[in-house]
């Protein structure tokens, strides 16, 4: 048990300590670029200015989803301001406590929010991703025990889910409460304004608070020969195989495919990963098409709305535009759909 914790307790180190790679040389933006991002900016800003208005927590939680990359915005319509609202709006929930874990400063290092961290483990204690977001403060703070316990707590949960669905349904909503002046996307292309709405909305909601699953995915790996670890990591590659995220789901295949002991198991974890990753590639297609296909863009807004998490979302995109689920037999991983 101890080594696989101090296993952890190092990959977090390296973690907090190793910087971003240098980001490449891009272009300079053009001048119409730069008006566009200005226009876009401003739009997002009177989206906030009518939601903040509003007394549900779905409409304050796509507020503050908005608000969140916008610098300085007014104290009231500030994100920290309008999640705080959200929770204790009509219709608040576990999914809003989740995001306002992110309301907090990392440069001082109370990230993730203490105090939504603990509202959130009364909330939503048989959700697996509460406990690895525990998980990765403990080892942070080197409290091994208590950093064991989570990945049992974990490994215990009836579920994963990170709450991006729901994230998705209010920023769905809430980027079609105003019609997008012209400046604010290129008419030249022809997804138009429900292209960029689209781009926006699914933009902001990948900016979720997440569980360091690479920290989990090295703590199990690391420990494959302590029993009690790998029990509690195949139970929990279990939870994440049925979560709400490809993330998590290729977590939990990962798991199987490494600490399990049956063959058959293995290997079907590595189809099924495989096929997560065709779904995961041909939405991602979905996605950049959306600037120039208005008909995919509306489809998209229009299943955002309808809620699910971020797994049903993106099965039910393929299956409405007609991709197979399941990936071809002769496809491989990294293969484009017309290779031979």
């Amino acid at each position: 048990m101890k080594h696989g914790l101090r296993h952890l307790v190092l990959a977090c180190a390296l973690t907090l300590v190793t910087g971003p790679a240098i980001a490449a040389k891009t272009p300079a933006p053009s001048k119409d670029a730069l008006a566009q991002d200005k226009a876009q900016i401003a739009f997002q800003r009177d989206l906030v200015s009518v939601l903040a208005t509003q007394v549900d927590a779905m409409p304050l939680l796509g507020a503050a989803l908005l608000a969140r990359p916008l610098a300085d915005q007014p104290k009231n319509n500030s994100f920290a301001a309008l999640i705080k609202r959200a929770t204790y709006a009509d219709g608040t929930g576990p999914a809003i406590t989740w995001m306002r874990l992110a309301d907090c400063d990392a440069k001082a290092g109370n990230c993730p929010n203490a105090a939504s961290l603990e509202q959130l483990l009364a909330q939503a204690p048989d959700n697996a991703a509460t406990w690895l977001i525990k998980l990765g403060t403990d080892v942070h703070d080197g409290k091994q025990d208590d950093a064991r316990q989570d990945l049992a707590r974990a490994a215990a949960a009836k579920s994963y889910d990170d709450y991006t669905g729901v994230s998705l349904k209010a920023l769905a909503g809430a980027v079609g409460t105003l019609p997008p002046p012209a400046g604010s996307f290129d008419a030249a292309r022809k997804g138009g304004a429900i292209g960029m709405q689209t781009v926006l909305a699914f933009g902001m909601a990948s900016s979720q608070p997440q569980p360091t699953l690479q920290l989990v995915a090295q703590l199990c790996e690391g420990a494959a020969e302590d029993a009690s670890i790998k029990s509690d990591c195949l139970k929990l590659g279990k939870v994440l195989e049925w979560g709400s995220s490809p993330l998590a789901r290729s977590l939990g295949l990962h798991l199987r495919e490494k600490l399990s002991d049956q063959p058959d198991q293995q290997q079907d974890a590595v189809r099924a990963r495989r096929t997560l990753v065709w779904q995961v590639q041909n939405f991602g297609q979905l996605l950049a098409r959306v600037q120039d296909d208005p008909a995919i863009a509306q489809r998209l807004l229009a299943l955002a709305r309808n809620g699910g998490t971020e797994m049903s979302l993106m099965l039910a995109a393929l299956r409405d535009n007609n991709i197979p689920v399941d990936a071809p037999a002769d496809w491989e991983p990294g293969k484009a759909k017309s290779e031979k």
